[in-house]
């Protein structure tokens, strides 16, 4: 199976589990947790590659407080979409497809339109790339939630958590580089690991829940 089908078939079924987990709270909430300790697992995987064993303590402090803000972020959502307050779950939801429609838009205008890379650090992330990531975002959250959120803070949410989020993809891109590894992991075919599927979610979401406290 070529590497673009396998993408296509992994995302369709990462949806389907999606759908079907909210449709009952703890199924919801298992999914949430088993993604946490996955992505803590390629974390460790990563960070033991990284620091050598003077680094111990540096190493053991990262993991603490990536574990840390991991169990935050899946509280807070699990919160968020339990709760009986329609405007977080909008606003769960508005992140989250941002981050998605992002990772989409960056990848079909990279694709498409080529050109300039943004940095060495990640080769396949184009200046183009980062346009469509925008681009993309913009046009379909104004069309999904104009009717919920006003038209000047859909375009602040927007901007921001689509550049936390891409500015997400690099930095794991760059632990990546370091640790010389292509994938944080195999779990997903067409897409690597975990990390690799979530990397600029796991930095947006943190950022999009303190702009709603300021906003």
């Amino acid at each position: 199976m070529k590497e673009i089908n396998k993408r296509i078939f992994t995302s369709i079924v990462l949806i389907a589990i999606f759908l079907f987990s909210i449709l009952v709270k703890e199924i919801f909430f298992i999914t949430l947790v088993l993604i946490l300790f996955q992505c803590f697992y390629e974390f460790y995987f990563i960070l033991n590659k990284i620091f050598s064993h003077k680094n111990k303590f540096i190493f053991f402090l990262s993991l603490f407080f990536i574990l840390l803000s991991l169990s935050i972020i899946v509280s807070k959502i699990f919160i968020l979409y339990t709760g009986e307050i329609n405007e977080d779950k909008i606003i769960l939801l508005l992140i989250i497809l941002i981050c998605i429609l992002s990772d989409i838009g960056g990848f079909l205008f990279g694709k498409y339109f080529k050109g300039k890379k943004i940095t060495k650090i990640s080769p396949n992330k184009t200046y183009s790339g980062s346009i469509g990531s925008f681009i993309l975002s913009l046009v379909v959250i104004y069309f999904l939630f104009n009717n919920y959120i006003s038209t000047g803070q859909l375009l602040i949410y927007t901007i921001i958590i689509s550049l936390a989020s891409q500015i997400g993809d690099i930095i794991i891109s760059y632990l990546k580089r370091k640790a010389k590894l292509k994938d944080t992991g195999n779990i997903l075919p067409g897409h690597g690991g975990f990390l690799d599927r979530f990397d600029g979610m796991i930095f947006a979401l943190p950022i999009g829940m303190i702009i709603t406290n300021i906003i």
